[in-house]
């Protein structure tokens, strides 16, 4: 019988690139400014990847960050879990990944819940580490969304930036996952995309098929934030629940990076108090699967989040997909 394990998480680490877009600089590329921009979704600035930047580079930061502070090697690492939409390669980056930080007992995939990815790629880890297949999992959330924006489309080239968060999550006694609860529903899939599109091509008579490409990210933003502030409130009570515990004991808020004014909301529907809400949107943008592991990369390094404190967790986005974690840092 496979030995039962708990789930710690011992390490974070972020990366983003250098390249800094603020708002101002949007009124060249399209009709808006920075008092619309920041009104309508309080973000101030995002980061973009270059030409000689990549997803797996980044990816592969954020992970070197997050070994060096668990305290282990990347030999250590027993699987990568990549979770990202915007792959270097269609066929997945996190084999690049798992070379470039020279992990090379890992096995090593990609993960792809849009930005819910990194909660869903938290809870795929534990299944791993509970049952006792794996010991030490090194969990990113990369995207590079730069690529997949139509920056004549002011309503979404003002909301997404690139970056890179990763976590380690290791086989201990104690269990520090505390709930979860995940949730799809493709029946609003069109809600929210960054779709394929192809023209027929004829190879011989009696035989046809698709060849094109995957067109720019399109939103309803209505519909987007009627969901988010419905359904992420939901999510966490059932987490929480299944964690045996209330909003009371709930020290962080760590919720997906996509609008200031969803955090707002979230956060009032289920009485945190805005001190308790973790969020530098303001200064990367919506970072997709990235958002959440960026955020807490920052706030574990500035001091905000300490050992034993317990964090809500919850991701939410295309597909439509969300989920919540409860955990416990440290």
């Amino acid at each position: 019988m496979v030995q039962q394990s708990g789930v710690i998480i011992t390490g974070s680490g972020s990366a983003t690139p250098a390249t800094v877009l603020n708002n101002q600089s949007f009124s060249q590329l399209v009709d808006t400014s920075d008092e619309w921009i920041r009104s309508r979704t309080g973000i101030g600035s995002r980061r973009l990847a270059t030409t000689a930047e990549s997803l797996s580079s980044i990816a592969s930061a954020a992970g070197r960050e997050a070994i060096a502070m668990a305290g282990i090697t990347p030999a250590e690492i027993d699987l990568i879990l990549l979770a990202t939409s915007s792959a270097d390669d269609l066929f997945g980056s996190a084999c690049q990944v798992q070379a470039r930080l020279g992990a090379s007992n890992a096995v090593a995939f990609d993960l792809t819940a849009a930005c819910s990815g990194f909660v869903f790629g938290m809870v795929t880890a534990a299944q791993y580490i509970r049952t006792g297949v794996y010991q030490n999992v090194l969990l990113i959330g990369a995207d590079v969304l730069s690529r997949w924006v139509d920056w004549e489309d002011r309503r979404t080239c003002v909301l997404f930036g690139d970056g890179a968060g990763a976590v380690v999550m290791q086989a201990d006694k104690r269990d520090r996952l505390l709930g979860f609860e995940l949730k799809s529903d493709g029946t609003e899939n069109h809600c929210l995309n960054l779709s394929y599109q192809g023209k027929p091509k004829q190879l011989m008579d009696g035989v046809e098929v698709t060849q094109g490409t995957y067109q720019p990210i399109t939103m309803n933003g209505k519909e987007v934030y009627r969901f988010a502030v419905q359904r992420v409130p939901e999510v966490i009570d059932k987490a929480l629940f299944r964690a045996n515990l209330t909003v009371d004991n709930i020290d962080w808020l760590l919720l997906h990076q996509a609008n200031q004014r969803i955090l707002d909301a979230v956060a009032d529907r289920l009485k945190i108090p805005a001190r308790k809400v973790i969020s530098n949107l303001a200064h990367y943008g919506n970072t997709s699967a990235a958002s959440i592991p960026l955020a807490l990369d920052e706030a574990v390094r500035q001091g905000q989040v300490q050992p034993n404190h317990i964090i809500a967790a919850s991701g939410f986005g295309a597909g439509l997909t969300w989920g919540a974690a409860i955990f416990q840092w440290k």
